[in-house]
């Protein structure tokens, strides 16, 4: 298995187990799902570092699951532990009943994994790569090029088999990946950012491979992504922070935790202003970075108000519904920052 090259930029871990609807929550259906991965009191610390706090968690058969925090928040540790690069220090870990910490041997050849670098040969062809793969599992003769002509057509780069991966685009490159991780036939397959560096076209066209697949072999998805769009389609999510867990909920319920509508004010003064309008209007103000933001129900209509009461004072405001970084600042008090963990 290859080694993971992930960078130090903020992400989000998203655990996409298949669901009936790609991409849309299942309400109560996921309560009667049964458990497939269950992390249980996982601790692991690197040197005085405490990376993953007691972590405990289960991700259901069929659901989206997501898991939200900055760098230094878990994130890497976890997924690490799960594509079982990394053994926990504590605690245990079971994959569809097994042991992942006794036994990760029983676990690996069931994993597909597409690290967020390229792990292609870019002098082979496309062709090259994916026949390599394959022998590097066992798959040889007629099994293996039946397997390698399936792949190629299923991403339709059949006709581009004999070309050098070097001379492919971003998006192709990544198909190739995913193709590849697939030789093995897979129960779990895990993606680090896989629409990283691909343009909007690119990424339409990556889900839309993911989707067939999922229809067509019911296969489980696991990818990270820093970007919110992604993963606000979970199911269920998670939110990490220094290794522990905030809070956890279908994105609808964490949502409505916090108090409606997120105003943002920009002020030469945020502290002054953030008393005066506690003061004044006895609601909380958290102020984030140089930025002040206030959670309000019908908040379109309390900025009239405000602007009115401080006219000199705000220099700017925006309105938003909240996301699940809001989410999190709201929780924490803090954007998505740290070092990697």
């Amino acid at each position: 298995m290859e080694t993971d090259p992930r960078g130090s930029k903020d992400f989000v871990f998203c655990f996409y187990l298949i669901s009936p609807n790609f991409g849309r929550t299942h309400g109560g259906d996921t309560q009667l799902s049964k458990t497939l991965i269950q992390f249980s009191n996982v601790g692991f610390s690197y040197g005085d570092r405490i990376a993953l706090d007691s972590l405990s968690f289960d991700i259901r058969e069929g659901e989206l699951f997501c898991v939200v925090g900055p760098n230094g928040g878990g994130k890497s540790t976890t997924f690490k532990i799960l594509s079982t690069l990394l053994k926990p220090q504590s605690g245990s870990v079971s994959f569809w009943g097994i042991d992942g910490v006794k036994h990760p041997e029983k676990i690996r050849p069931e994993l597909g994994v597409v690290f967020q670098s390229p792990a292609l040969d870019k002098k082979l062809t496309i062709q090259e790569n994916l026949v390599y793969h394959g022998k590097l599992y066992g798959l040889r003769g007629a099994s293996l090029a039946k397997k390698v002509e399936d792949l190629l057509k299923r991403f339709a780069v059949f006709d581009r088999k004999d070309e050098r991966v070097e001379k492919l685009s971003g998006g192709l490159k990544r198909r190739v990946e995913i193709a590849k991780s697939l030789i093995s036939g897979p129960k779990l397959l895990i993606l680090d950012e896989p629409t990283t560096g691909l343009d909007p076209v690119a990424r339409r066209e990556m889900w839309s491979y993911l989707d067939v697949l999922r229809k067509e072999q019911g296969i489980s998805i696991v990818f990270t992504t820093h970007l919110m769009d992604e993963a606000e389609s979970a199911d269920r999510t998670l939110v990490l922070n220094q290794g522990k867990v905030v809070t956890s909920g279908t994105p609808a319920q964490l949502k409505s935790q916090m108090g409606g509508d997120v105003i943002s004010l920009k002020t030469t003064h945020p502290e002054a202003l953030k008393e005066e309008i506690e003061k004044k209007f006895s609601v909380p103000v958290k102020k984030v970075d140089d930025e002040l933001r206030i959670e309000k129900m019908e908040g379109a209509r309390f900025i009239p108000t405000l602007v009115e009461a401080f006219p000199h004072q705000i220099l700017s405001v925006t309105l938003g519904k909240p996301t699940l970084e809001d989410l999190f600042i709201h929780l924490t008090g803090q954007r998505f920052v740290g070092g990697e963990a």
